[in-house]
């Protein structure tokens, strides 16, 4: 893994473990919801997961079409910091992609069983890291719903500010948990 990849990487597991810790603190309330039709913090983790495990298997998926990947544009660059600045602004809520807010359930696993399976599919992100191809660096790899095609490294920021925009969801969620 190269050097500029693997401090993403870094960030992310940082990012990752302080948002388990922030849930695993709630206990038996991991799984309460603060109100009518909004997730809990154990929903939170599995749309997390969800998402970062439909990631991987895009980027795997493109990596065996690396002569069909398209260089990174300055158009790419542009839309990536926009979808970075959207999400790192407090206030701002998103809807989650329908394909994704199907698979987040509302008969959640325990919260042991999610941080397995999250820390298999990222020890599974860590494999396609140092196994990426350097000359794909600079082609679009992934797909975000909403800004478009992302290279490699605009995709692990997007899931770096992924995760710290659903820590500041769970700050609000334990707050609301903590006093009922």
């Amino acid at each position: 893994m190269n050097h500029r990849l693997h401090l993403r990487f870094e960030q992310l597991e940082q990012a990752t473990n302080r948002l388990l810790a922030m849930t695993g603190a709630l206990g038996d309330k991991a799984h309460q919801t603060p109100g009518p039709g909004q997730w809990s913090a154990a929903q939170v983790v599995q749309h997390l997961l969800v998402a970062e495990t439909g990631i991987n298997q895009y980027i795997e998926k493109k990596v065996l079409q690396a002569e069909e990947l398209e260089k990174s544009t300055f158009g790419t660059f542009l839309r990536s910091r926009l979808l970075r600045v959207l999400l790192r602004i407090p206030f701002l809520r998103f809807k989650a992609p329908a394909r994704l807010a199907a698979l987040t359930t509302d008969d959640v696993p325990a919260l042991t069983e999610l941080q397995a399976e999250w820390e298999a599919v990222r020890r599974r992100l860590e494999q396609i890291l140092n196994e990426y191809p350097s000359s794909l660096l600079n082609r679009d790899i992934f797909k975000h719903p909403r800004s478009g095609m992302l290279n490699i490294y605009q995709t692990l920021d997007f899931m770096v500010d992924h995760v710290l925009h659903h820590q500041r969801q769970l700050e609000r969620i334990s707050k609301v948990v903590l006093t009922k």
